[in-house]
């Protein structure tokens, strides 16, 4: 393993520590004059006090909470019926997993083609439906076709996730409930989705930390825009370390998003542990 562990300092643990020392200093670093001077927790102080930073929190945990929440749903409702054995099934999966072969970049520059005014599907069948649809100029639109975006593209994810739990669940239990007479949705709510909670709160785990982070696929569909209707943590993050080269407090922000972050998998990690053990008992 030490070349895995090394590998992992390397990338991780010394960009951590920097990060985390360059939050305590105020620096820019195209400015001389300036320079690189202690600042303390004044950078973590502001964060408190910064509405365009609680705004933009604000906005990433509710675009995290509305595609997980479709993911999750969609996720376990394509899987079973894509576990129905029928003539050609195979091809439906290989299909459905299509949109994971695309890298965040290419997706949002495609999605940017299919949504800009006068050239896009999207914007000229709506029109024919009498929609005006324009997310260079309507914030809600904006904000709720990354939502599809990112549903598009990690909706197969999630299925093909919950197809392997599924696939390795025991078969005695659902036999047992056919014989007693118990109905479809009963034998999903009460056998199906308790045995795979494991696999539910793993989903969970993986899809909260990516949906937080998420940056290329917006910054090219809309760049944040149109105003701050679609500018995420992320990206709120890079133009305040970039175009204004606040360093010092971009670290800061970026630490206390990976805090967060880690509390929030920690809590999720303690429940799947919990789960697991009590699949095992």
């Amino acid at each position: 393993m030490m070349p895995a562990l090394v590998i992992l300092v390397f990338v991780g643990l010394i960009p951590f520590i920097y990060v985390l020392y360059v939050g305590y200093f105020d620096w820019s670093i195209f400015s001389k004059v300036r320079g690189m001077s202690w600042a303390g927790l004044n950078n973590y102080r502001r964060l408190v006090f910064d509405s365009a930073f609680n705004a933009s929190l604000r906005r990433t945990i509710l675009f995290t909470v509305l595609t997980v929440s479709i993911e999750m749903v969609l996720g376990i409702l394509i899987a079973n019926l894509l576990m129905i054995k029928i003539r050609g099934m195979s091809f439906f999966r290989a299909i459905h997993s299509l949109p994971l072969t695309v890298a965040p970049i290419a997706l949002g520059a495609a999605w940017r083609l299919m949504t800009l005014p006068g050239m896009g599907p999207l914007p000229y069948y709506l029109q024919k439906m009498g929609l005006d649809f324009n997310i260079g100029r309507y914030a809600q639109q904006a904000f709720f076709t990354t939502v599809i975006m990112d549903v598009w593209h990690w909706t197969p994810f999630i299925t093909l996730t919950f197809l392997a739990g599924l696939s390795s669940l025991p078969k005695s239990p659902f036999e047992s409930a056919m014989v007693d007479g118990a109905k479809g949705w009963q034998i999903q709510f009460y056998i199906t989705l308790p045995m795979l909670k494991p696999v539910i709160l793993t989903m969970l785990f993986l899809r909260i930390m990516d949906a937080l982070r998420i940056v290329d696929e917006v910054w090219m569909l809309t760049g944040g825009g149109p105003g701050t209707a679609t500018r995420y943590i992320g990206i709120h993050i890079w133009r305040v370390v970039f175009p204004k080269t606040d360093y010092g407090y971009g670290s800061a922000m970026s630490v206390i998003i990976l805090y967060f972050t880690i509390v929030l998998c920690w809590f999720l990690n303690i429940i799947v542990t919990q789960s697991r053990k009590g699949v095992a008992r």
